[in-house]
Formats: structure tokens, sequence, C-alpha cells
């Protein structure tokens, strides 16, 4: 199966940078590009891409809004695409809202090809992408704001979890891998996928970024628990 990408950045030169990799794989090709986010959302409608690598900042529409709206406009239907929002250091206070708006990941803008590659393969597949260095970054900026622990006891939306859940949600929110989980709790990998769809299924989230935003927000981990 050929995974197909929509191109969103306003630097034509990015954009070719971005094609250049990503069409030397067998299973990616590149459907269209875009230099704005009016454009990306009348580009995702017509060409139906799997994922967008969607630029931030950009005129007109931002890669915000944009998201916001190529989520929204494909709920419920039968092609959904997922995006993958591109960022630098300098511009971590977007990224929340970037996946509020329904992004399934952020990479850097200076990622190794291979591992662009491997995040538009993990994306398309229906996963999320959680960058453990990038959200550490993240927490330093936005630490200040997030609610500490001891401000409040587990919110009801959480009571609906296991003890077990909540731990895994816990782990999900640092970054960690199901393998890794498997290894901090010394339980099987099929055990954890069966905990993190229960988390998902019972907070009515999408996927696992969702999860890792749900779980700074309502303070069941805060800024220093990254280690």
């Amino acid at each position: 199966m050929t995974i197909r990408v929509l191109l969103v950045d306003d630097q034509p030169l990015l954009r070719t940078g971005f094609r250049l990799i990503l069409e030397a794989e067998p299973d990616v090709t590149v459907v269209g590009e875009a230099g704005d986010g009016k454009a990306a959302q009348d580009q995702s409608r017509a060409l139906l891409p799997d994922v967008v690598l969607m630029d931030i900042r950009m005129p007109g529409v931002d890669g915000i809004e944009a998201t916001r709206r190529i989520v929204r406009e494909a709920s419920g239907g039968a092609h959904v695409p997922r995006v993958l929002v591109l960022t630098t250091f300098d511009l971590d206070e977007y990224i929340v809202e970037a996946l509020r708006a329904g992004a399934s990941g952020f990479l850097l803008k200076d990622v190794p090809p291979d591992e662009l590659v491997q995040a538009i393969r993990v994306v398309a597949a229906g996963d999320a992408i959680v960058a453990p260095s990038v959200t550490r970054r993240l927490l330093d900026k936005f630490g200040a704001r997030l609610p500490s622990a001891h401000q409040q006891s587990t919110p009801a939306r959480l009571d609906r979890l296991t003890e077990r859940e909540l731990e895994v949600l816990r782990l999900i929110a640092r970054g960690m891998s199901n393998a890794e989980i498997a290894a901090e709790l010394v339980v099987s990998e099929t055990t954890v996928k069966t905990h993190v769809g229960n988390v998902l299924t019972k907070l009515n989230l999408r996927d696992r970024v969702q999860a890792v935003v749900l779980a700074y927000e309502t303070g069941l981990i805060t800024p220093g628990a990254i280690p």
C-alpha cells in the first residue's frame, strides 16, 4: 500500500527537499503541495492524502487552523487524513494548539530523513508521534501554566480508569513506547496494547497524542516528570 502525502510549507525549497526524500521511498508518494493553510485544505479535499505534512507558521491561514479545518471536515467520513506538524524549537508554543486542533504528532524541521519517513509510516498506520525531547522543551515553556499534583485530586474524567490504566497513561505521557512500558511494568507488550486501547476508549481519545495532552492538562503528570 502506497502512502499518499501532501506537503504543506510556505518555503518551496523545503517542500522540494521533503519531496526528494519521500519519493525515494517505494511505499511513499507525494500527491501534492501547498504553500498556505487555505490551499492545504483545498488540496486535502481534492487529493485525499493519507498524511498531511503541515508547517505551522504560514501566511494567511496558518498550520494550526488548517489542521483544525482538515480534521473537522473529514471527521466522520470514510477518509480522514492524518496531520503531522512540522515545528522548530522556537515555535514550541504552537505545539499544544496544533495537537488540540487534531494533529497526530509533531516533528522538528531538521529531522533526519530516515526519521521523517518512519514518522510518516507510523502516522499513516493510525498511530501517533510524541517526541520526548520536544515534549521536555515544551514543558519548560508551559510548566508554569500546567496544574500541579497538589492542586487537584484525580479528575472525575480519569475516574473511569483502573489504577493500572492510570499508570499506563502516565507512562504514555512520558513518551514511552509500548515496548518500553511493557519493560517498565514487567508485563507483555500485548497486555500493554490492551491497556492503551482501554485508556483511549474510556477517555474517548483519538490517539496517544491526545492522551499526552490530557495527562498534562489534568495534572496527572507534571513538569519534571519526564526524566
